[in-house]
């Protein structure tokens, strides 16, 4: 069995004994070096040509986004980002905006209990980056071009876990000001980073992007991310439908979760709702679409040849509850047909 190479750079020697002792964990993992900053990490890279890099973000003489733009698209597409949330929440939206896999947040000595659940964290992102079918360039998403007018009375509800970040900010962009319903967006990071990661969808596009709050009256023309760490679910009163916040269900894998958004949406807006599910591994949003299709609502999945890791489309789709698989390219014109 060939084993994935893997270069773990962080200038903190703690994470770098937790990460290799963690990534030695997988019988499908090698670790053949580690960097203790940017610089080192390039001159490894150069020489060692590792088929994934984890990637410390704030480091010095170059940071981990000086790194990730030093790299050609193709190895960029197998960099797991491990960093601390909170002060580091604006560089990791910046790296996933780079091209980065994806963002874990990185192991402290405070945090000696939660060493193991990083460990399978780092482990399954660290196969999944090396396992990703190699993408193809760079597709525009096709601009929503029809005349819009008046309001719908959809609300567009859109999951995405791995690969997420960069397929929103295409899909976002591609909507004009004018979009005529408004939308709810679940997506899988970590605590600490939607509100930078809202705030750069805002400054990218033409509709207005918000971090999720409690109470918040959905609007045309408005998006909202959920907050990491909080379930978003949908109410609908006299006719107004705003957005409530809550920690429950605790048990729930994920928190935010694409279904217990969608199960919200089914409830409070019947045959309104329409789910889109995107690029992402696992199966979160597989109960709420069928809940959302019970309901008289539908579901659009994303293609596999347009996702980073094929999962939650995947389960939707095979499950029968899609209406329509649509690339990514295409799936902004699709949701606009559909408001």
């Amino acid at each position: 069995m060939t084993r994935l190479r893997v270069l773990v750079v962080d200038d903190s020697a703690f994470a770098r004994k937790v990460m290799r002792e963690s990534l030695a964990m997988s019988p499908e993992i090698e670790v053949v070096a580690t960097a203790t900053d940017g610089i080192d990490a390039l001159e490894k890279i150069a020489e060692l040509d590792p088929d994934v890099i984890t990637l410390d973000l704030a480091m010095p003489n170059l940071d981990g986004v000086g790194v990730l733009k030093a790299l050609p698209a193709n190895k960029r597409r197998r960099v797991v980002i491990v960093s601390m949330s909170g002060g580091d929440s604006e560089l990791g939206i910046a790296a996933l905006a780079t091209g980065a896999f994806d963002l874990i947040q990185k192991p402290t000595a405070l945090a000696i209990d939660s060493l193991r659940d990083v460990a399978e964290e780092l482990v399954t992102k660290v196969l999944l980056a090396g396992r990703a079918r190699p993408r193809t360039e760079h597709v525009p998403s096709e601009p929503v071009l029809r005349p819009i007018t008046g309001s719908s009375d959809r609300v567009v509800l859109i999951g995405t876990s791995t690969g997420g970040p960069q397929a929103l900010s295409r899909l976002l962009a591609a909507f004009p000001a004018d979009f005529p319903a408004p939308i709810a967006i679940v997506l899988h990071i970590p605590v600490g980073y939607t509100e930078a990661f809202a705030a750069r969808l805002d400054a990218e596009c033409a509709l207005d992007v918000v971090e999720a709050s409690e109470g918040l009256l959905l609007r045309p023309g408005l998006a909202v991310v959920a907050v990491a760490g909080m379930h978003l679910y949908l109410v609908t009163h006299a006719g107004r439908t705003r957005t409530h916040l809550d920690l429950e269900p605790i048990v729930s894998v994920h928190r935010p979760s694409v279904n217990v958004l969608f199960e919200s949406a089914a409830r409070a807006l019947g045959p309104h709702a329409l789910g889109v599910v995107l690029t992402g591994m696992g199966d979160d949003g597989l109960i709420g679409a069928r809940a959302i299709v019970a309901a008289g609502g539908s579901v659009l999945t994303e293609t596999e040849a347009s996702c980073v890791v094929y999962g939650m489309p995947r389960v939707v789709k095979e499950a029968g509850l899609s209406a329509a698989e649509v690339p990514l390219e295409r799936m902004a014109a699709e949701i606009a047909a559909r408001v």
